[in-house]
């Protein structure tokens, strides 16, 4: 078992894993800071200065000045500013990957068509050869395709 899962390891196919996990996450990264520090402060400018990360409802009943003073407290919170800008992330991610497979589909070469052997008897309709001259089912005379 030991020397299976040593040649399961080895296989080129989990290395590449490996490479598009730890890429995966630096890239998680640089959408987190994009989202964070790019986007989302001009959308809340122009939603009349609101800070998106610090969007949050109280659930304990108790007032607080913000999220951070909630959470120092203990306070049950809804952070849903935090999950907005997951959202976009998310989308951000997601579209990125879209334009990735796309250009990978893209630089594949297309399969071959596969042009068939045979072809169908005109009286009878069962497969035959291309370069048989009678159908071996009706034994019919038909021309031969060269």
């Amino acid at each position: 078992m030991l020397k299976e899962f040593r040649e399961f390891a080895i296989k080129g196919s989990v290395i590449d894993l490996a490479i598009g996990v730890i890429i995966g996450a630096a890239f998680s990264k640089i959408v987190t800071s994009l989202v964070n520090d790019i986007i989302m402060p001009p959308i809340g400018l122009l939603l009349g200065k609101v800070d998106f990360s610090k969007l949050y409802w109280n659930i304990s009943g108790k007032s607080y000045a913000s999220l951070a003073d909630a959470q120092a407290a203990g306070a049950p919170t809804i952070n849903y500013g935090i999950f907005l800008n997951a959202i976009i992330q998310f989308l951000i991610i997601a579209f990125v990957i879209f334009l990735m497979v796309r250009q990978i589909n893209k630089l594949k070469r297309p399969e071959p068509v596969a042009v068939p052997d045979t072809r169908e008897c005109p009286h009878c309709f069962t497969p035959i050869s291309k370069k048989a001259d009678r159908c071996p089912n009706c034994t019919s005379q038909i021309e031969p395709i060269p």
